[in-house]
């Protein structure tokens, strides 16, 4: 976790190497880009914009998907009021359910309901995960700004370490609509299991959330994950011009060689208050690949090809 000073300091050099990337060839890369993790409002939470806002700013880039994340609740039975609102055919909008205590928890009659009405993506518990609220002691930046009444740290093993029988129900509900399956911010020892028994079970479409932000990967894990065919997704707000800038840009360099461009994706992970805007710290983590040295073949694959097929997204 880097500190006050030297978040200063990578914001200082990212800075730098974006100044060197033409804006021009930034947004013809931001065109039909697809960013699976916008943190847009209402929420628990304060959000800069709210989900018609982050929709609008995403279309009127030129990209061609978001994929709504909230903790607490999922956007998916409201999507199809905001796409009458909305009515741009060439845009798509999506959601999913994230397994919190809030939520319902490892519930596989949710999951089941949410699923029926359109959900695409199904996480596993983040802020109330065990392994969250572990990493998150001492760090503001894994804490949550709203104290949310107390819940039990959900894990997704059993003591003797087996997936749980809900967790079960919930990876053959997830197989069977194709949706993908999110490792949320469980601990990696975990994650292992988890995606062994949901490949066992049948699911498909397999996503890794910032690997190494609070979840314990190496660098092993990651290309061992990536090999068995998980998309791997940096997140943007975390190497940017972002206040929760984390690492070096040549450790973003390095997270996604760990998987290779072929296994990675870049979502904004924004739309808090006082970051940039998700269209705005995805521009910026195109500028900061093109200028680390990826190709724009290669910032294309990350940012639109790769997350397309993972939604299902054809052409």
């Amino acid at each position: 976790m880097a500190s006050t000073d030297d978040a200063k300091r990578n914001r200082e050099e990212v800075r730098r190497l974006m100044a060197g990337i033409d804006d021009a060839r930034a947004n013809a890369l931001l065109k039909g880009a697809i960013d699976l993790h916008v943190h847009s409002g209402p929420s628990t939470m304060p959000r800069q914009l709210d989900h018609m806002e982050a929709a609008e700013e995403a279309a009127a880039a030129g990209m061609r998907a978001i994929l709504f994340k909230d903790h607490h609740y999922s956007v998916s039975p409201v999507i199809p009021m905001m796409e009458r609102i909305f009515a741009n055919p060439d845009f798509a909008m999506y959601s999913g359910l994230v397994l919190n205590n809030s939520t319902g928890g490892l519930n596989p009659f949710v999951v089941d309901a949410q699923l029926k009405m359109g959900a695409k993506l199904i996480w596993m518990p983040t802020a109330q995960a065990a392994n969250h609220i572990r990493s998150a002691h001492r760090k503001t930046r894994l804490a949550s700004n709203v104290q949310l009444r107390n819940s039990p740290a959900l894990t997704v093993v059993d003591p003797y370490g087996e997936i749980l029988d809900e967790v079960k129900q919930i990876l053959d509900l997830i197989a069977e609509f194709d949706v993908i399956l999110s490792s949320g911010h469980l601990h990696v020892w975990e994650i292992w299991k988890l995606f062994d028994e949901a490949r066992a079970r049948g699911v498909k479409r397999l996503l890794v959330n910032h690997p190494m932000y609070g979840l314990h990967f190496t660098y092993d894990d990651i290309r061992e994950l990536a090999q068995l065919g998980a998309l791997i997704e940096q997140s943007a707000g975390l190497y940017v011009d972002s206040r929760f800038n984390t690492y070096t840009p040549e450790e973003l360099r390095e997270h996604i060689l760990a998987a290779g461009v072929e296994h990675s994706s870049i979502g904004s992970d924004l739309g808090q208050v006082d970051n940039p805007t998700p269209v705005e710290g995805m521009r910026q983590a195109i500028k900061l690949c093109l200028a680390l040295g990826f190709t724009d073949a290669d910032v294309r694959t990350m940012v639109a090809d790769n997350p397309a097929r993972l939604v299902g997204l054809t052409s």
